[in-house]
């Protein structure tokens, strides 16, 4: 045996092998594409069974068999041209004439009893060709549409069919060259023919490493990802990155259900169309396999599911793969995947689909893990600023509730003792004084509280701020410290004026708390691109920098900050900001330890006019 013909014989083994594989998949799920598959490499394998028969019953032609063997060869762009329009769309124009190519082809090999004259040789070699570069350059297409496994099969099949669109070509052309160059065009035919049946085993009927080859880069990706999945803001968007990596492993599109327990339905976010955006028990093939945990292959959507063949159709769902999503004994949801053509999934795709579902579980309860933790941490935290509340509140209420009943008792037994005394004005004038520092305390805490319920701005009305601050800046309590405004010009907003009024004076207050005797507060009033800004400067202790993203949280204090100095709750920097903040503005902060540190204010003001 040549090596020839053990290029030609290995090339006819391997059509009929996939002959054989394509045709048991028909018998056993019949479908239109798998049996387009059938009629294309049945016509290859009838013409190849009929010469090998011929050959070893060592007769010639046989007349009617050679008529059926070279119809079907005519016929295989045309079977070609239907496997294209199971995977993209092919126009009736195109359609119609590949028929009518067909029809005139075989009606010129009957009349002319196989004996072809070289101009029709050269037509039927232009019609197999264009016919095979059409559908090549379709497949091309369906695979730049396609993803994973899918993309890379299009491209075998695209490969494949020019391949034997060559083959046929330079097979055709071989009688109408000279008898020199004969032998040439016959070794050129046998490598472009073994070279398209590797091509289309690869394209049509993957053996499983092959397939698990080209799963690999996508399901590597997904898999890499897969860790950050957990930290992704919320469960939505995990479930979109879980959609989207497993829908570009499978070349597919992809939609998760998550059970929710107290509806007994499957939730979908994206379900393409095809499935409510809400499942629960029912003929639904997600709930199916949800119920019965186990992965499912539907090659025929509308057949396993006829009440939804119209949507099946109607959002291009041919086959499905899906599988349950749990994480032990509990049920989390199910993953589906639907591809717009039956031949893409196969049965094999299910321990691929599995993989992806258990990674989906693994990410998913993952994510719960964490929600629980930070659930738990919101509970400690939630209990712990409950007991600086306390403790905070314990502390700054018993200062002035200690001096008030001191004073109080003193003065009772001044009175008992000695009626006709004068009135203690000192000591009156101290009960007024921790009188007003407790009511100032509570209603630090009710501003406190408001804020979180969005209450604390009430109605506004035109306000200057650069007069409300000289205004704050000439109060009799700063007069230990110079405190000063700089302003060009006035700066109007609409706000609420005793909020702003109470922001301007917890700000001023703090500088001079945390200032030296006699050192500058400056207070600065501006106007910019439609925005009102307003700065209070010290030359105080400063914040550490670990303290400074938390200066404005409920009972922050800067670590710096010695409680027995400067008393305080630190409610004043947070209600602060929710004031701005509830007036469509912003707050921040920069400091340095020892030099002091400036507060900025923005605030939305009224264009000048």
């Amino acid at each position: 045996m040549t090596a020839l013909e053990l290029v030609s014989l290995l090339t006819q083994a391997i059509y009929v092998a996939i002959f054989l594989v394509v045709s048991a998949s028909l018998l056993r799920e019949p479908t239109r594409s798998r049996l387009n598959m059938t009629l294309f490499f049945g016509a290859i394998t009838f013409a190849i069974a009929q010469s090998r028969l011929l050959a070893a019953l060592g007769v010639g032609p046989v007349e009617l068999v050679s008529d059926i063997a070279g119809v079907l060869v005519l016929a295989m762009p045309y079977f070609l041209l239907r496997l294209v329009s199971d995977f993209a769309h092919v126009p009736t124009v195109a359609k119609r004439a590949a028929e009518a190519g067909l029809v005139v082809a075989a009606a010129t090999l009957i009349a002319t009893q196989g004996t072809l004259a070289p101009a029709a040789v050269v037509a039927l070699v232009a019609y197999f060709a264009l016919v095979a570069a059409y559908c090549a350059i379709a497949f091309v297409r369906a695979a730049r549409r396609s993803t994973g496994v899918t993309r890379r099969r299009m491209e075998a099949v695209a490969a494949g069919t020019l391949l034997l669109g060559a083959a046929i070509v330079v097979a055709g052309l071989r009688p109408l060259l000279p008898s020199g160059l004969a032998g040439v065009p016959s070794g050129l035919t046998q490598v472009l023919a073994l070279a398209s049946a590797v091509a289309y085993v690869a394209g049509f009927a993957p053996p499983p490493i092959i397939r698990r080859a080209w799963q690999e880069p996508e399901l590597r990706a997904f898999l890499r990802r897969a860790a950050s999945l957990p930290r992704l803001p919320d469960t939505p968007a995990i479930v979109r990155a879980l959609e989207e990596g497993a829908g570009s492993t499978l070349g597919a599109r992809a939609a998760i259900g998550l059970y929710e327990p107290s509806r007994n339905a499957l939730l979908f976010q994206d379900p393409h169309g095809v499935l409510p955006n809400e499942v629960g028990p029912s003929r639904f093939l997600a709930w199916r396999v949800f119920e019965t945990q186990r992965a499912e292959y539907y090659a025929d959507a509308t057949r396993a599911h006829p009440d939804l063949a119209g949507a099946y159709r109607g959002h291009s769902v041919a086959s499905l793969l899906i599988a349950p999503i749990s994480a032990g004994a509990q049920r989390l949801g199910a993953l589906e995947a639907y591809t717009d053509h039956q031949p893409v999934f196969s049965e094999d795709d299910l321990e691929l689909v599995r993989l992806l579902a258990d990674q989906a579980a693994v990410i998913l309860e993952s994510r719960a893990l964490i929600d629980g933790a930070a659930r738990v941490r919101a509970h400690e935290e939630a209990a712990r600023l409950k007991e600086d509340f306390i403790s905070a509140a314990a502390h700054d209420l018993k200062t002035p509730l200690t001096t008030l009943v001191a004073q109080a008792q003193f003065l009772e037994r001044r009175a008992q003792s000695d009626p006709s005394a004068p009135a203690d004005i000192s000591g009156l004038r101290r009960i007024v004084q921790e009188a007003r520092r407790l009511s100032s305390l509570v209603v630090e805490l009710l501003d406190a509280s408001r804020i979180e319920q969005g209450r604390l701005v009430g109605e506004r009305e035109p306000v200057d701020l650069v007069e409300l601050a000289r205004e704050v800046a000439r109060r009799d309590g700063y007069r230990t410290h110079r405190v000063k405004v700089f302003a060009d010009a006035p700066v109007v907003g609409s706000y609420d004026p005793r909020r702003i009024e109470q922001v301007l004076e917890n700000l001023v207050e703090n500088a001079v708390k945390y200032s030296p005797e006699s050192s500058e507060v400056r207070i600065g009033v501006a106007q910019r691109n439609g925005q009102a800004f307003v700065d209070v400067s010290d030359e105080g202790i400063g914040i550490p920098p670990e303290d400074l993203a938390r200066v404005f949280d409920r009972f922050h204090r800067g670590s710096n900050v010695d409680d027995r100095r400067f008393a305080g709750m630190g409610l004043g920097l947070f209600i602060c900001r929710g004031i701005v903040e509830q007036h469509g503005g912003r707050m921040w902060v920069e400091s340095r330890v020892g030099t002091g540190s400036t507060f900025h204010v923005e605030l939305p003001a009224e264009p000048r006019s």
